[in-house]
Order: C-alpha cells, then structure tokens, then sequence
C-alpha cells in the first residue's frame, strides 16, 4: 500500500506538471528570467572577490580605479537580477493562477458528470474542502515554491561551477556534507508524507462536520443539543488540529538540520581556506568568493529544506483533487443507445432487483405496468423501497437484474439525458438557489416566458404570495430559498415541475411541507394539469391519493398489492391495515 501511495506521489508530480506545460510560452519565458536573475546574481560574489584583490596590504595600495570599476559592474547585475526576479514573480503567480483556474474548472466538470451513488456516500463539506481549500494550497506552491526550487536548481549549479573554477581542492567538502543532507532530507520526507495526507483527510472530515451542522442547527437548537454537537466538533477540531501538528512538526526538523549541516560546511570551508592561503595555494579574494559562492550553493539547498512542509502539503491536497477527477463517471450510454422523443408514458417493470451494496438487495423481484396518462401512487412502510424505485425510474442507479420500459424500450438502451428530460419531478427536499424567484421557476425550461412561468405559479397556487413581495417575480431568494417558508418554497418547486412539457411527472411526497387546505387546492390544479401524463406519487398520507387510477403497494421491495383505493381496501391486505392506521 505504501508503494502503491509513492507511485501516486510521482504521478501528482507529474499530472501538476501537464497543467502547467498548457502554458508553455509562460514558462519558457520564466525560466530565462529565472537564469538571468540567477546568473547576474552569481556573477556578484566573483566581483566582489576582485574588489577584495584591488586592496594590497600597505598605506596607499587600493587601487581606487577597479574597485569602483568592478564594484559599479556588481551593482548592475544586481539590478537586472532584481528585475528579473520581479519579472519572474509576475509570470509564476499568472501560470498559477490559470492552472487553478483550470484545475477548479475540471473538478466541477467531473462533479457534474459523477454519478448520484458518489454524492450519497461523500460528505458536501469534504466534497467543498476539495475544491476550495485543497486547490487553494495548491496554488500557494506553485505560485512561491515553485520559484524557490527553480532557484535552488540554478543557483546551486551555478555556484558550483564557479567553486571548481576558483579551488576544487576546497570542493571536496560538500563531497561529504551534500550526500548527509540528502539522506536526512530523504528518510524524513518518507516519514511525513502519510502525515501530510492525513491532514488534509482530518481537515475535509470537519468541514464536512461543520458544514452538516450549519444545515441542520434549527433541529439541533430544537433537540437542545448544543453542547453535544460542541463536544463533537471539538472531538473533530482536535484530531484535525493534532494531525496538523505532526505534520508541521516532523515536516519542520528538515530545515534546522539541513541549516546544521550547510554551517558544518561553512565552518570546514573557513578552516581549510585559511590553511590554504597560509601555504600560499589560495588568494585572501579567492576564499572571499569562494566563502560567498558557498552560502549561495548551501543558501538555497536550506530555504528549499525550509518549504518541504509546505510541498508536502500541496501534494497531498493535489492527491486528494486527482482523486476526485479519477473518479469514474456515470457509465456511458449504451453504444446505439435510442433518444427518447415524445413519449407516451407507458412505463413497465419486469422483475426488478436492485441494492446500492453488493449482496444486500433492496427490491425483490419488483413488477408494475403504468399505463399512459394514468395517477400511480406508491405506498408503502418507511424503508420499503419507494424512493429507490423512483431512483431506478430516473437511472440515478441501474436495476441489477430485470427489465424497466418506457413506451416499450429498456431504459438501458435509451440516451440518460433524453429519459430524465421525459419525466417532470418534485422531491421532498425542496432546492433552490441564489436568484430572482423568476429564475428559479424557469431552471428546468430553457426559453421559457414570463407568461408561462406566471402561469406555472397560478396553478401552482404561489402566483398570489410572490405578487405581495417587493419585487414580485424578480425577487431574489437568499442560499437555499431561506428567506422564504419551506411550504412556500415546496409550492415553488411544484410550479417549477409544472412548467416542463414532460409527459411523465415524479412527486416524492411533494406537498409534506403544505398545510391541508393548500395541499387540496394543488391536488386539484394538478388534475388538470396532469391530465394525458402518466404521474407517480409516493404519498404517506394516503387519504390524498383515494382517487389514483392506480396504487401499488410496496414491502420490503415487492409490489405485494396493486388496484384501486377501493379494491384494496376490500381485500382487507397490507393497504387497508395502512390506511386505517393513520386514523387511529
């Protein structure tokens, strides 16, 4: 398993790399500023040593003439180093930001291509964590790390060409001090790199937390759990705090030790520079070069020791984004698969199966036939299989084994897009988003007119309430449609349902959130509206769908009566010990 997450380390490295190569042009011309900033910057200390050899010992003996000269030269390849590094700067933070721009662009891409199942079982705050938080550290690395390794590159072969040049007797001792850093470097980064992964993992797990808490605080307020939830949460902010800690810590020693070894090296470079000029081998200017050439060789080697926490981190955030986009997708039509165009209604299931875990099966051998235009209702004990059914009609999941038909053809063999289209649905928990209320009822019509979508409302008996709101249809609903009431907002989803020219209609218990005078006038504007359309209600009140051409009855995922109010409740079965319940 180990190796197995070393392997995907290399591939993150290598995908980050494949975002960044989009924008070649970019970063052709931020490493020519990132070797001429650091060979102006390299040719300095060689100056500088030439300065130092200008100035003899005696009264008198500083040749003026080339210390200015060279040290005029030293302060212009400092400047255009300078402004090079600038440019370079500019370039890494707009080839940053347009890889996260991409990156961001292709995990909501893949958001909107996974299948409903991954959803279920993902955390929202976990999901967001990725997309925000995750990219975001990202971005920092490759807009400031980046640069800082690119130097190091440089400006450590740089200046250890120019040590050769000056003494390679003197070189000899990072022969023994670089191999050291390396192995440190090395044993610690195998240590961390689990460490790092769990942050990020602790880190998504209390946003997720958080995030289903903030939904959930009126029922929270309501049961008085407040200091239970608190509890929780700090259970969660400890383990995400700790596993920062580690991180940090173990990530931190790279750095002091790296640091202790380059001073070794400075400190060995001083001893055997002075015993070199004592034997006449060396200049007093060659140890001055050679002595800054060092810290520009071992300078860098530590501030890149320095941000390894930091690169740790963006990889394991990129891991956990790269997971996401390896997601697989929900599957592919089948090859030839058929669009389906004006569809009658007719719906059919042959011995339906299905569970969402292998080996537990929900719905047992299932089998109906909805004629067209006909009010099916689905009834049914909590947990039944009512609304998986409604999932396997919509192909949010594939039945494991039989058959379900639309007007004759398997769903398999039909387009996704083109079924979902045929059926008009309303769920019990109601969504809208941030917007005017006219843009939220027109969501599911592309084109559609202000008269059509007042007309929508009319009938959906909402049309009344938004005409009192200060700006009528152009309302804007807060996140979620919180500033409204939740019968309110059911009432507005229902009229968006209504709007579509679909000839098949979903309602998961679509009027819960109604008081029952409303919930009359809706069932009546919806007789009419459904008429020609094949409807499926799941309704737990079942004296609200007396009147259904059709009412199946479903436990522990069988059809185990099908008929009429009437029918079934002369059978004296299931739906007659259900319907006489809610009375008593």
């Amino acid at each position: 398993m180990e190796q197995e997450k070393k392997r995907y380390s290399k591939g993150t490295i290598l995908r980050l790399g494949k975002y960044m190569l989009q924008y070649k042009w970019l970063l052709a011309i931020a490493a020519v500023c990132t070797l001429g900033s650091n060979m102006f910057s390299l040719i300095g200390p060689k100056l500088t040593g030439l300065c130092i050899g200008a100035v003899e010992p005696g009264p008198g003996a500083v040749n003026f003439e080339k210390v200015f000269y060279y040290a005029a030269w030293m302060a212009g390849f400092y400047v255009a180093s300078a402004v090079m590094s600038y440019g370079l700067q500019v370039l890494m933070l707009t080839i940053s930001r347009k890889v996260v721009y991409r990156m961001r662009q292709d995990v909501f891409e893949k958001l909107m291509s996974l299948p409903v199942g991954y959803f279920d079982i993902h955390q929202t705050g976990d999901i967001i964590s990725r997309i925000s938080y995750d990219i975001d550290t990202v971005n920092a690395s490759l807009s400031n790390d980046l640069v800082q390794l690119l130097t190091t590159v440089i400006t450590v072969a740089g200046a250890l060409v120019m040590m050769i040049t000056i003494s390679p007797k003197l070189v000899l001792v990072f022969a023994f001090t670089v191999p050291l850093s390396i192995f440190i470097t090395r044993y610690i980064t195998g240590r961390t790199r689990p460490l790092f992964r769990l942050r990020s993992a602790k880190l998504g797990e209390m946003n997720g937390f958080v995030e289903e808490m903030i939904t959930g605080q009126k029922t929270l307020k309501a049961y008085g759990r407040e200091a239970y939830t608190q509890e929780r949460f700090n259970g969660k902010n400890k383990d995400a705090v700790d596993a920062y800690y580690k991180a940090e810590y173990y990530g931190s020693i790279v750095g002091p030790c790296v640091n202790f070894i380059n001073n070794l090296s400075l400190s060995l470079i001083s001893v055997f520079g002075a015993l070199l000029y004592l034997a006449g081998a060396m200049k007093i200017g060659d140890i001055s070069s050679f002595v800054l050439y060092s810290r520009k060789f071992s300078g860098p080697i530590n501030e890149a020791a320095n941000i390894f926490s930091e690169l740790q981190s963006a990889l394991a955030a990129a891991e956990r984004v790269f997971r996401m986009i390896d997601e697989a997708p929900e599957p592919a039509d089948a090859e030839g698969a058929e669009v389906l165009v004006d569809a009658v209604g007719e719906v059919r299931a042959k011995h339906v199966s299905f569970g969402y875990v292998p080996g537990k099966t929900i719905i047992h051998d299932l089998s109906f036939d909805a004629k067209p235009g006909k009010l099916i209702a689905i009834v049914g004990p909590t947990g039944a299989g009512k609304t998986t059914l409604i999932n396997l009609l919509m192909r949010f999941y594939d039945p494991d084994g039989g058959q379900i038909l639309v007007d004759g053809k398997e769903t398999g063999l039909l387009t996704r897009k083109s079924l979902r289209k045929a059926y008009a649905m309303v769920l019990q928990d109601t969504w809208l988003f941030y917007g005017s209320i006219y843009e939220n009822l027109a969501y599911g019509k592309e084109g559609a007119t202000r008269e059509e979508v007042e007309e929508a409302a009319k009938a959906a008996r909402i049309h009344s309430f938004i005409k009192r709101l200060p700006q009528g249809y152009d309302t804007v609903l807060t996140d979620e449609g919180t500033n409204i009431s939740k019968g309110q907002k059911q009432l507005l989803t229902i009229a968006r349902a209504m709007l579509l020219d679909a000839r098949m209609l979903i309602l998961d218990e679509a009027t819960s959130n109604v008081d029952t005078r409303t919930e009359r006038q809706i069932q009546k504007a919806m007789l009419k509206l459904m008429e020609g359309k094949t409807c499926f209600v799941i309704a737990h009140r079942l004296s609200t769908i007396e009147n259904a051409d059709l009412i199946m009855v479903v436990n522990e995922g069988e059809v185990v009566e099908q008929g009429t109010h009437r029918e079934l409740m002369a059978k004296q079965g299931v739906y007659r010990r259900l319907y006489n319940a809610q009375f008593e």
